[in-house]
């Protein structure tokens, strides 16, 4: 038996992969374009490794250039956020335990 290999177009695969950031997990949004899992948890896999989707050698847009470096802006921004607040969560309870 001969399987049948798609092609998609670059703009489907964005649109797939903002779907799939969108719905609750990547397996339903698969499903619901009737892609199959693993072929769309590639292409996210792909886009949060080098901005691109496109295999043919197309160069990256600036806007995905320009995303992907704000995610990991956000994401380095995040951390040290987190990082803040369990330190002033220690402070409080300390100086809580200090002041009777």
């Amino acid at each position: 038996m001969k399987r049948s290999v798609r092609k998609y177009t670059s703009e489907f695969k964005q649109e797939a992969v903002n779907l799939g950031f969108k719905l609750p997990s990547i397996s339903q949004a698969a499903e619901e374009l009737g892609v199959p899992v693993g072929t769309l948890h590639t292409w996210v896999k792909q886009l949060k490794v080098d901005g691109n989707l496109a295999k043919d050698g197309q160069d990256k847009t600036q806007d995905s250039k320009a995303l992907v470096e704000e995610n990991r802006w956000l994401h380095k921004e995040l951390a040290i956020v987190k990082e803040e607040k369990e330190i002033l969560k220690k402070a409080a309870t300390y100086f809580a335990q200090h002041q009777k």
